[in-house]
């Protein structure tokens, strides 16, 4: 008894651990760290801002039509451009929001430090619109992976990637009707790109569910703990560690990006490969466990099913 006491004990104490590191650690250790910003000024100007580089940010003096370009491709998070008497910041919306806010505040700041009012150039977005990219990824994923919980909980025993594909559908309408309440529409690409990601989340959930029964949680539930949390931020102001361990591979942050760009105009290209990588490993993984064949004396051996790890009925046919 005593034994059992302990050992319950320091298991919760090792998860809780675990999960703060995964998750609330990324935000207790977020800093910015060369955060690339442009700036568009005369040379004198030019200069002076240049030598205010610091760890924090990477400041890149360029010409205004460079400084377009940096901007709508993402290479920057914002421009400050100078001109006699004013500054004038420009941001773009497809950019992370908490990256666009580190580039208002940096870029606000240069410009004060010159003596120049500044005046902010982007489009209006709200609320719900900078929620809308993770929120979406988020409830694709919870989707999918309750309708696999279910399928092994009442026991299904066939047509699993039917359950998985019609999941991500019903989701996906499911999830668009709720951010067009919030005020959030898509256009045919982003609606074409949520749907691709909820199939590739529900096949690939589907045959772990398989391949593990309910354990498969163990890893789902985690992914979804730990995941939102790093997508959520831009990796100039992750803890390199978080950047190199979770924030490099996580499809949670692909989705929201690539959604996040979709939604003001502009396009995808890793993610869809990335995705189609994710339904790949989902189709092999449901195809990977059959089910067991009869024997030519039309007996088949009681055994245990290990999709959910329940016992099988066993059957037999007499002559």
């Amino acid at each position: 008894m005593m034994r059992t006491a302990l050992v319950t004990a320091v298991a919760g104490a090792v998860v809780a651990f675990l999960l703060g590191l995964l998750t609330f650690g990324v935000q207790a250790t977020a800093h910015p760290h060369d955060v690339p910003l442009a700036v568009v000024a005369p040379p004198p100007i030019a200069d002076r801002v240049a030598r205010a580089d610091s760890p924090e940010v990477r400041l890149r003096v360029v010409d205004s039509t460079e400084a377009a370009t940096l901007l709508r491709d993402k290479e920057v998070y914002g421009v400050l451009e100078i001109v006699p008497g004013q500054a004038t910041i420009r941001l773009n919306p497809a950019v992370n929001p908490s990256g666009t806010q580190v580039a208002q505040q940096v870029l606000t700041g240069v410009a004060q430090g010159a003596g120049l009012p500044v005046k902010v150039e982007a489009p209006a977005v709200s609320a719900a619109e900078r929620t809308a990219p993770l929120a979406a990824s988020a409830l694709l994923w919870v989707g999918g992976m309750v309708a696999g919980l279910l399928f092994v909980v009442l026991r299904g025993r066939r047509l699993r990637w039917l359950s998985a594909l019609t999941a991500a559908v019903l989701v996906t309408g499911s999830t668009v009707g709720l951010l067009a309440w919030w005020g959030v529409t898509f256009d045919a690409d982003a609606l074409a790109f949520m749907l691709a990601v909820a199939a590739s989340f529900a096949l690939l959930q589907a045959g772990l569910f398989q391949l593990l029964g309910i354990r498969a949680m163990g890893v789902l539930g985690l992914l979804y703990l730990m995941a939102p949390a790093v997508a959520g931020q831009v990796p100039e102001l992750l803890n390199p560690a978080y950047r190199a361990v979770l924030w490099s591979w996580t499809p949670f942050r692909f989705s929201t990006e690539g959604l996040r760009s979709l939604m003001y105009g502009g396009s995808v290209g890793a993610e869809w490969w990335v995705f189609g990588g994710i339904a790949l490993v989902g189709v092999v993984l449901l195809a990977a466990k059959k089910a067991q064949p009869d024997r030519a004396d039309g007996v088949v051996d009681v055994g245990v099913d290990q999709a959910h790890g329940l016992p099988r009925a066993e059957r037999q046919h007499t002559a």
